[in-house]
């Protein structure tokens, strides 16, 4: 098989209009949830990325049924004709675990492959453990993956070490229909998190949010099915954005809303960027450049970890010292040597810089970085490890001097609604080959 790879050619500022449809970091969540559904539910604006088809062949392993029709996904629930994730899927992405609750549910059994998706730090499976065992739930870890059992799960009060995104969703989507009350305390509170709430909500789920992230939950016998439409993905819409500040362009980004990008949006005005903003649309522009920044990210409402990787190629074109600490995953800096070898200014450390100290103080974890800018980047031939630092390595070819060859394209397609599309309209030389 041919290795699929792009070859980028410089070609001025990126300007234009993107359209950003629902997050990936939601899609495939929706799609879990709507297997508790007794009828089928509906998920529209959602995007074309690789990381629907693997949730779509997941669950279809399982008996679920899944139609797909441009923007729109219907998820029609039938009886579990197979109460397992096959191991054919173990390491694609982190979507199995969330369906150990659902298939409990279900069948009262539950085997889920190892858990993949981007090499960017330790994905624990000890929250989403733990937390099962507390409903009530027989969990063995084996060499090929987690095997769960349960005639009935029962609500319970779950105490969070971390506010981690995949473990609230493993509870919530286990508590929807156990008996009685759980209680989720340290719950992420991130955008997709209520989004998902929500849906559930409209299934017939009972579900309320309280203070100091805590998130209570009234079991019920039955879901029914439902439709939604999903916001405009917050993480697409940024790094558009930084496509466009990092080039000396502007872009114009549409269909995510304003409060998804608060944060961010201070961030970069920070840096020197202006911002008109609509009900619509978005646009960044820094006529005047851009300034160095010290960022750290964080939970939400915190500057998101996905956010990071293109904030790096954009401070190597800031003129001064900017810092980075990574809070969140510990290997989220794996993509710094590509950046270095196009001629990025970049040194990382093992000790929290640009902020208090974190949860990976006295590690060994390089989780803070010191940019130097302006760099003058050039062309390479870049091998992108994971989605988030693929369109990194975007960006800092779009911005070098000559031209890029990029591999390993199918992380960003698993994650971005049609790049190859996006870029061009945008006005970059990219050959997909």
């Amino acid at each position: 098989m041919t290795e699929k790879l792009w070859e980028i050619e410089p070609s001025g500022p990126l300007r234009g209009d993107v359209t950003v449809r629902g997050a990936k970091n939601a899609v495939s969540k929706h799609m879990v949830a709507a297997m508790l559904g007794a009828e089928p539910s509906t998920i529209r604006n959602a995007p074309d990325v690789g990381e629907v088809g693997i949730t779509t062949g997941m669950l279809e392993h399982v008996g679920t049924g899944v139609e797909r029709s441009g923007g729109e996904i219907t998820v029609v629930p039938g009886p579990v004709s197979e109460p397992g994730v096959g191991k054919a899927f173990t390491g694609l992405n982190r979507i199995p675990i969330l369906m150990l609750g659902p298939l409990l549910h279900l069948a009262g059994e539950a085997f889920v492959p190892l858990v993949g998706g981007d090499p960017i730090g330790r994905r624990p499976v000890d929250f989403h453990v733990d937390a099962l065992r507390a409903f009530g739930a027989e969990v063995t870890i084996a060499a090929d993956g987690i095997h769960a059992r349960a005639s009935r799960l029962v609500g319970t009060r779950i105490d969070l070490p971390y506010p981690s995104v995949g473990a609230t969703e493993t509870v919530l989507l286990a508590a929807v229909r156990a008996e009685g009350k759980t209680v989720i305390r340290n719950a992420a509170t991130e955008p997709e998190i209520i989004e998902l709430a929500l849906f559930l909500q409209r299934m017939g789920a009972r579900i309320s949010f309280a203070p100091d992230r805590r998130i209570v939950v009234e079991g019920v016998e039955r879901l029914s099915g439902a439709q939604t439409r999903l916001a405009g993905d917050r993480i697409e819409a940024f790094s558009y954005l930084v496509a466009g500040l990092v080039t000396g362009g502007e872009v114009r980004v549409h269909g995510c809303p304003q409060d998804r990008l608060v944060t961010a949006i201070t961030t970069l005005t920070g840096m020197g960027a202006r911002f008109e903003i609509t009900d619509d649309w978005i646009m960044a522009s820094a006529p005047d450049g851009l300034r160095p920044a010290a960022v750290q990210t964080d939970t939400h409402p915190g500057f998101a970890t996905d956010w990071q990787t293109p904030l790096m190629v954009l401070f190597t074109q800031a003129d001064g010292m900017s810092v980075l600490h990574e809070t969140v995953y510990e290997n989220r800096l794996a993509y710094v040597p590509a950046l270095q070898s196009m001629g990025a200014e970049i040194e990382v450390y093992d000790t929290c810089l640009g902020g208090p100290a974190c949860r990976y103080h006295d590690t060994p974890a390089l989780h803070s970085a010191v940019v130097r800018g302006v760099s003058k980047l050039r062309g390479g031939d870049v091998t992108m490890p994971d989605i988030r630092a693929g369109f990194s390595a975007v960006l800092a070819a779009a911005v070098a001097e000559g031209p890029s060859t990029l591999r390993g394209v199918h992380h960003i397609e698993r994650g971005y609604h049609h790049p190859v599309e996006q870029f061009r309209a945008l006005g970059l030389a990219l050959r997909a080959g």
